[in-house]
């Protein structure tokens, strides 16, 4: 069929943008899911199994990504972005199906987890633009209910497929090259969002006089954008640097507490996953909107903040403590940073350097991940549960803290509105900003759009 044949618009554009966040999570699924099979195959270490979560989608693969596709994506736009690197995304999935030695496997996650990194803020901020203002929180909750569910079926498919040992997991990384290949093939039929096309359309000079400039170099020119940076970057990257050692090397954590039945660990992640599924349509997508966001985002972090405490104070209780561990944790990680984080962080930038920003932040939060994977396996196994517990609850504390003094006010706001309270007004040209040809120096009124 011919691109551009067919229209894809509404909650199936939605959708269909959104399963970034799936092949993201369930990247990394694939990966925690079956390092302990590479690592009997290749023969490697500890250091060598640090290496491979930390150049992966998990964290500075991903990183490198989002540094590369935030600005690109403002640049050339966010069609573009989502719709190439899924073809990048495909080549490395296969190759890690196929790979017959480390250095294979080592390239094959390099290459997946920057392709991870250049789709995910490219889809956030085209949810975000493309939303009604009364229900942004619902459709981008649609991309961390997507997150969502890629561990579920991720750690699924790994329990079932666990009598097979590493054919198993070669099978999981197989079926997200046909996931990838689905969402490819529907986002062909992909508008590109409304509101970057109308910023690309305006003159240069009239970009350059309103908002400074486009991407990286605008995103820095303001000290409106850089609060906003060290705000959601902190929230992030305090809250994701827990999530990315709990993503990849949970069944690790479970082993070191006593729990060695592999097919058993995967279970306990199944039940975490379900949890956050449930609490993403549940509690984020249905009430994000509609309470109060600080008090929502303060009872999810304190939720995971209690959920590490069971784990790591009561570690000899056994299987009833993991289970307790499991539905705290995985409530929470619906509810929490990283739903608030996508919300806000496409909220509090204007549409020239939207997704830079996000490219921005998500670099520094996969970098700060990967730095702590490099260690995080022989850190486990040298000082136990109760030390590296406490290092991640102190995280989580920190990330809690933030949120609940700053949190942004931008519940049920255009993102006019949001940009008028910001920068003092509209800067995008469909907000009310303006158009190609208006002399910037004349004086103009400045129109509130109703919610």
């Amino acid at each position: 069929m011919k691109v551009g044949a067919r229209s894809t618009t509404g909650w199936r554009a939605t959708i269909s943008v959104a399963m970034s966040n799936y092949i993201e999570a369930g990247s990394i699924i694939a990966i925690a899911t079956s390092l302990a099979f590479w690592q009997d195959e290749f023969g490697i270490s500890n250091f060598a199994v640090g290496l491979l979560a930390a150049l992966s989608a998990n964290a500075f693969g991903a990183a490198i990504g989002a540094a590369i596709g935030g600005p690109l994506c403002d640049r050339f736009g966010r069609k573009k972005i989502y719709t190439y690197d899924l073809l990048v995304y495909m080549a490395g999935v296969l190759l890690a199906a196929f790979a017959v030695n480390y250095s294979m496997l080592l390239a094959a996650f390099i290459i997946t987890g920057i392709a991870v990194g250049a789709g995910v803020p490219a889809s956030w901020t085209y949810i975000a633009e493309e939303a009604p203002s009364v229900e942004r929180a619902k459709h981008v909750g649609t991309a961390q209910l997507a997150w969502s569910v890629g561990p579920l079926i991720g750690f699924a498919l790994a329990a079932a497929l666990a009598p097979l040992g590493l054919l198993g997991s070669r099978l999981i990384f197989l079926h997200l090259f046909v996931v990838a290949a689905v969402v490819w093939w529907i986002r062909q039929g992909l508008a590109e969002s409304k509101i970057w096309k109308d910023e690309a359309a305006r003159e240069p000079q009239a970009i350059e006089s309103a908002v400074g400039a486009r991407g990286v170099k605008g995103l820095f020119s303001k000290k409106v954008n850089i609060t906003a940076l060290l705000l959601l970057g902190g929230i992030y990257l305090f809250w994701n640097t827990v999530a990315g050692q709990a993503g990849i090397f949970m069944p690790r954590v479970y082993e070191t507490a006593g729990l060695h039945s592999e097919v058993q660990q995967n279970l306990l992640q199944v039940l975490v996953w379900g949890c956050t599924v449930l609490a993403t349509y549940f509690g984020f997508m249905r009430y994000a909107d509609r309470v109060s966001q600080r008090g929502l985002y303060v009872f999810g972090a304190a939720l995971g903040i209690a959920g590490w405490l069971v784990l790591v104070l009561f570690t000899d209780s056994g299987i009833a403590t993991m289970l307790i561990f499991a539905v705290l944790w995985g409530i929470s990680s619906g509810i929490g940073a990283q739903a608030f984080y996508s919300l806000w962080a496409s909220e509090l930038f204007a549409t020239p350097y939207r997704a830079s920003a996000q490219g921005i932040m998500f670099f520094a939060v996969r970098a700060a991940t990967g730095l702590l994977s490099y260690f995080f396996p022989t850190m486990l196994a040298a000082t136990g549960l109760p030390a590296v517990g406490a290092l991640l609850v102190g995280l989580l504390t920190v990330a809690l803290v933030i949120g609940a003094i700053w949190a942004p006010k931008t519940q049920g706001k255009t993102l006019q509105e949001i940009e008028v309270e910001r920068y003092g007004t509209p800067l995008s040209p469909e907000l009310g900003g303006t158009p190609p040809g208006t002399d910037l120096a004349a004086p103009r009124p400045v129109t509130h759009t109703p919610a």
